[in-house]
């Protein structure tokens, strides 16, 4: 009877340890693969890939941004965090990043898409987006002549939507706006590619800005000199104001 229950105590002791092991083995392998997956130098990232339609950006400074800081292994490195320093770029208005097996990161640039300078006057790295959204970049590597926008910083939709409509209107008639002011009363004024300015006033805009160009032909007959203003904000008519040949001489 004695030896029945020795030989018990010893199979339920031996096999207890041999769990303990097994346990103590597995939570080990865990902890080896956990440390060996973060650790950067077992399972690093080799190969960094730039994509998207890039016009104010490299992919170099993409690289350059994203490498001044550790990435981190394929299993360690956080894509929002990544996603995040590249969309703090100046230039970039969104990013996207995803890891492939077994090392490559890939990173997808948006850039952003200026409509025209906002309030150079007050500062002279200013753009807004065709979104309308105000954002500040390195204008040098513009590769286009952008419009001019400025108004109350609290009205940058509201520039926007008056250049578009009344851009859009005088482009179909061969005019072109290189500049649009927006008052703190909201009212407006144009600035054409020509030189001539345009005084809207805040209503009936569009209806104004036709007036001008249903008269424009007759104007231009009128007088030999080159517009220097013309002021729309009548219920009828215009007031203009020609350039004299004294300025004109000087601008030519």
């Amino acid at each position: 009877m004695a030896a029945a229950e020795r030989k018990q105590s010893w199979q339920f002791w031996s096999g207890l340890v041999f769990f303990l092991v097994v346990i103590a083995s597995t939570f080990s392998g865990i902890g080896w693969l956990y440390y060996t997956a973060m650790d950067a130098q077992e399972v690093p990232l080799k190969r960094l890939v730039v994509q998207g339609e890039l016009e104010y950006i490299t992919p170099n400074d993409v690289r350059d941004t994203l490498l001044g800081e550790p990435l981190g292994s394929f299993f360690s490195a956080d894509v929002d965090q990544i996603r995040a320093r590249v969309e703090a770029m100046p230039w970039v208005a969104k990013a996207s990043v995803r890891k492939e097996w077994p090392d490559i990161l890939k990173v997808f640039v948006v850039e952003q898409q200026p409509l025209a300078h906002w309030n150079a006057n007050q500062r002279d790295d200013a753009l807004v987006n065709q979104q309308g959204e105000v954002f500040y970049a390195d204008k040098s590597v513009l590769q286009q002549a952008l419009p001019y926008l400025s108004g109350p910083q609290h009205a940058v939709a509201e520039a926007v939507k008056q250049y578009r409509n009344t851009s859009e209107l005088l482009g179909l008639n061969g005019f072109q706006v290189s500049q649009l002011e927006l008052s703190e009363r909201f009212a407006l004024e144009l600035l054409l590619v020509d030189g001539t300015n345009l005084r809207l006033g805040r209503e009936a805009l569009l209806e104004r800005v036709q007036r001008f160009i249903d008269l424009y032909p007759q104007l231009k007959e009128h007088r030999d000199a080159p517009m220097d203003t013309v002021d729309l904000r009548y219920d009828t008519g215009v007031a203009v104001r020609w350039r004299n040949p004294e300025e004109q001489q000087q601008e030519s």
